[in-house]
């Protein structure tokens, strides 16, 4: 009777798992798709405008549409706000869809006086500001455990910013990396759009920029899971990283992508300062315009792509 019962188990076990298995190596579309990626509703709205052959896929309760864009197949779905999100929502395409590379759309603070609310920036390389270690307050000021060595970046106050450990696809084991890069082709495309793409520069209701938006492709960006409105934290983020802007979302999606060797850009429209700004925070009114500009540069860029 027993060995009836070890059976019947090992069977049903073997069952389960090969249950899980198959699900896990399910693939939802075997169409060869780039990634749309965005983290707020308007500009995945105004991308679903001029989508194509539309089809609704549902991973976890959140919808991934299949269908054309700019004549390139593509998967389009929300990331959801934060690190957490976006890295969770990506994975999820890449284990379920053929994805060959991942644009990303969304809004940004932007932090280097060079740039205004409204400019589209698209930065090189990707960092994460707190990935971090809260240091011990001292006599002679903060200080990191000794273990850690000598601090990689200055710290703002106790938030002492150090790289994390990663794997790739093909990898050669665990690396500390800070900056994930985007990819340089994907760069190529951006750079062409930025010399031909023209911006809209007036939201609803009359509320226009001050200065005609601009596209640039360069230099950094960095992400966190905080909403940053600081004057203090946004000249920290560009003095020590060289940001030009920063997110919630952008470094965790590179930072998966380069995980599975995918190549990845972030497309990111300045909605507000994060906290440069004389008065409130501008988010609000200007979110829907940022929203617009991006898609309009991602569908550019789409065209662009071979």
């Amino acid at each position: 009777m027993r060995i009836r019962f070890t059976i019947l188990c090992l069977a049903i076990g073997l069952g389960l798992i090969s249950g899980l298995a198959a699900r896990a190596a399910e693939v939802l579309d075997d169409t060869p798709r780039i990634a749309v990626v965005s983290a707020f509703e308007p500009e995945w709205i105004a991308l679903q405008e001029d989508l194509s052959d539309r089809q609704e896929h549902t991973i976890n309760g959140r919808t991934y549409l299949t269908g054309t864009l700019a004549g390139k197949d593509v998967v389009m779905f929300l990331s959801g706000v934060s690190m957490v999100n976006a890295a969770m929502t990506t994975q999820s395409a890449l284990d379920q869809f053929v994805i060959t590379s991942v644009v990303f759309s969304g809004i940004a603070g932007g932090v280097d006086p060079a740039f205004n609310i409204g400019d589209v920036l698209i930065a090189e390389k990707w960092g994460q500001y707190l990935e971090a270690i809260f240091a011990r307050e001292t006599d002679e000021g903060f200080a990191i455990p000794p273990f850690f060595g000598k601090p990689e970046f200055p710290g703002f106050g106790m938030i002492v910013p150090r790289s994390v450990g990663v794997t790739q696809k093909g990898g050669e084991g665990l690396e500390k990396r800070f900056w994930f890069p985007s990819d340089p082709d994907l760069l190529n495309a951006a750079r062409k759009v930025a010399a031909s793409l023209d911006l809209r520069d007036c939201a609803e209701e009359n509320k226009c920029l001050s200065t005609p938006p601009k596209i640039v492709v360069g230099g950094n960006g960095v992400s966190g899971q905080a909403f940053v409105d600081n004057a203090a934290f946004r000249e920290y983020a560009h003095d020590t990283f060289g940001a030009r802007l920063l997110d919630m979302e952008s470094a965790a999606v590179a930072h998966v992508t380069y995980t599975n060797d995918v190549p990845f850009l972030a497309v990111r429209s300045l909605s507000d300062l994060a906290g440069g700004g004389e008065g409130a925070n501008e988010m609000a009114t200007f979110m829907a315009l940022a929203s617009v500009n991006s898609a309009a540069v991602v569908k550019a860029i789409l065209a662009e792509m071979p």
